[in-house]
C-alpha cells in the first residue's frame, strides 16, 4: 500500500493508494486544513486511523509540498509549516519516504492522466520525443518540466513562480507599478495566483466594486471572477483578462524555456473554474504570442488538467516508482 499527500499552504490532501502500474489505484482520501495541525505526522496519524489502515501496511509514502525541497526537509513558501522526510520515516515507521515539490508530484501525474481529465484548449501536434511542461496556478504559481529521457518523462522541479514579472501591455505596466509600489519587486506569482488576482482588482478598481464584499477574504477571487463572467462590472472583467493574459503569457514562456513540443498542462485550483475565460480566446492568444516562434508555439498541445487531484496521484504514481 501506498501513503501520498499533496501539502499546500491552505489544504493538504492525504491518499492511500493500491499499486496498479502505471497508475496506483486509490483507496482513501481526506482534505486537511494544513495549519489546522501541528505537523504531517499529526495529519498522517489522524488519516490512518480513520481509514482503520495499520502503519506497517504502508510501503512507501511520497508527498509533494508547496515550496523548495532541500535534502530530505521542505519548508512551504507561504505559511510556517516544515516537513522532515527522515524524522516522518522514523516516527511512522515507514521504510521509505520522499517529498517532492508539488508542481514537481504533479508533474508525475501527467502522463497517467485520462483524455476525459483534460479539456483541450489547443489541438496541436505532440512530437514524439519532446518535453512536457506543467504550470499551475492556486495559492501560488508553480510550474514543472517534464525531461523526456531513455523513453519516459522524468519530472524536475523548478521555482519559476518567484521570477520577475513581465509587463507586455499597456494594462500589464499599471499592475507592475502597483505591484512594485505594494511589494518592492513584482514577482509573476504577485499576478498568477489567487492573491495575485487580488492585486490586479486592486490595480483596475479606482474605488471599492460592489461585487467584493471585502477584497482580503478568501471569498474575494471568486466573487470578483463571478462579477467578471456575468458582466456586472467592467473593472472586475479586466481583471479577469488582464489575469487570463497574464497566465496565457508565462505559460507560453515556459513552454518556450522547455521547448515542451509533447505539450503544455494547466493546472492549479483556479483553472477549471474560469474555463469560460480560458476559452475566450484570450489565454492561447498570450500564448502563441511569440514572434518569432509562433509557428512553434501553435503547434504545441495545450490542455487544463480537470482530475481533481492530480498533485495527490502523481505523489503516489512517485511513491509506486520508488519502491
Amino acid at each position: 500500500m501506498l501513503l501520498a499527500g499533496d501539502i499546500g499552504g491552505t489544504k493538504t490532501l492525504l491518499g492511500l493508494f493500491d499499486r496498479a502500474f502505471p497508475r496506483p489505484h486509490p483507496i482513501a482520501s481526506r482534505a486537511f486544513s494544513t495549519l489546522e495541525h501541528s505537523d504531517l505526522t499529526a495529519m498522517i496519524s489522524v488519516f490512518a486511523t480513520e481509514a482503520a489502515v495499520p502503519r506497517a501496511n504502508i510501503e512507501a509514502a511520497s508527498f509533494g509540498v508547496a515550496g523548495p525541497v532541500l535534502g530530505e526537509t521542505a519548508q512551504l513558501t507561504n505559511v510556517g509549516f516544515r516537513v522532515d522526510a527522515r524524522r516522518l520515516a522514523e516516527t511512522l515507521d515507514i521504510g521509505r519516504v520522499s517529498l517532492l515539490n508539488d508542481l514537481q508530484a504533479m508533474a508525475y501525474a501527467v502522463p497517467v492522466l485520462h483524455s476525459a481529465e483534460l479539456h483541450v484548449l489547443q489541438d496541436g501536434v505532440a512530437l514524439a520525443g519532446g518535453n512536457m511542461a506543467l504550470i499551475a496556478a492556486g495559492t501560488g504559481l508553480g510550474e514543472a518540466l517534464l525531461h523526456f529521457v531513455d523513453g519516459r518523462f522524468i519530472p524536475s522541479p523548478c521555482e519559476a513562480g518567484h521570477a520577475d514579472f513581465a509587463a507586455r501591455t499597456e494594462r500589464d505596466v499599471t499592475v507592475l507599478r502597483a505591484l512594485v509600489q505594494r511589494y518592492k519587486r513584482a514577482s509573476v506569482e504577485h499576478v498568477v495566483s489567487g492573491p495575485g488576482l487580488i492585486n490586479v482588482y486592486r490595480a483596475m478598481h479606482a474605488a471599492p466594486c460592489r461585487a467584493v464584499a471585502d477584497e482580503n477574504s478568501r471569498e474575494a477571487p471568486a466573487a470578483i471572477t463571478s462579477a467578471a463572467l456575468e458582466g456586472r462590472c467592467s473593472a472586475c472583467a479586466d481583471t479577469l483578462a488582464t489575469f487570463v493574459e497574464a497566465y496565457g503569457a508565462e505559460a507560453g514562456n515556459l513552454a518556450l524555456r522547455t521547448v515542451a513540443t509533447a505539450g503544455l498542462f494547466v493546472g492549479g485550483g483556479i483553472a477549471p473554474r474560469i474555463l469560460p475565460a480560458l476559452t475566450d480566446g484570450t489565454f492561447m492568444h498570450a500564448f502563441r504570442d511569440k514572434a518569432p516562434l509562433g509557428d512553434l508555439m501553435a503547434r504545441i498541445p495545450v490542455a487544463v488538467i480537470l482530475h481533481a487531484a492530480p498533485g495527490l496521484l502523481g505523489a503516489a504514481v512517485h511513491a509506486q516508482g520508488e519502491t
